[in-house]
């Protein structure tokens, strides 16, 4: 029985990284449940037998670009004089050196930024909603923390401040990502964090 267990979940890693080339190759709407079978080597019923749909397949590879130590980041900031803006500046900056450097996280992200997600995979765009509002909240409470410390300048709110913060980092990925990787994102970035959190500390 042990054996078998490890077999199911080779075979399913197997799939997972063959639907991440796949899709990203062909795009998720052009892509086959066959199409995955033939470049992992398995039948297209070892691939429902994981996952019923290709939106599920699609959901599962979205699920694994997590920022990194995302729970000892939350406990970092929950620490009573944790200074909120270098942990957060920090954490930003750790995230783009990360994806400078992880070939299979650019291809994730990607998928995600190509895909069309109307039709089957409009739950895969609900779920990202969900995921983009329980981050911004984390990231206001984090900044209403650094304004109850005195620590974030008048002109920003903890909501104009955690927008800010999101839209830089996405746009910084997506420019990255889909149109040929220009510049040093990982150098780049964390000086244009630097320049932000400089302007959310209080002159």
């Amino acid at each position: 029985m042990r054996r078998s267990k490890a077999d199911a979940a080779e075979t399913r890693q197997q799939i997972l990284l063959a639907a991440e080339q796949v899709f990203y190759e062909k795009g998720v709407a052009n892509a086959s449940m066959e199409d995955v079978a033939r470049a992992a080597g398995v039948t297209r019923g070892a691939i429902y037998w994981h996952f019923s749909n290709r939106t599920e397949l699609f959901l599962e590879l979205s699920r694994s670009v997590r920022l990194p130590q995302e729970d000892l980041i939350a406990r970092e900031l929950e620490a009573e004089n944790a200074d909120v803006l270098s942990v957060l500046e920090r954490a930003g900056g750790d995230w783009l050196e990360l994806l400078s450097a992880d070939a299979q996280r650019q291809r994730i992200l990607s998928i995600l930024l190509r895909c069309d997600y109307s039709g089957e995979f409009a739950c895969v765009c609900e779920r990202q909603v969900d995921i983009d509002a329980e981050h911004m909240r984390a990231l206001e409470a984090a900044f209403g923390k650094a304004r109850t410390q005195g620590r974030l300048a008048a002109c920003w709110t903890p909501q104009t401040a955690a927008t800010a913060l999101r839209w830089m980092i996405k746009g910084v990925c997506a420019e990255w990502l889909l149109f040929g990787r220009r510049f040093d994102i990982a150098r780049e970035g964390r000086e244009g964090l630097r320049r932000l959190f400089l302007s959310f500390a209080p002159q």
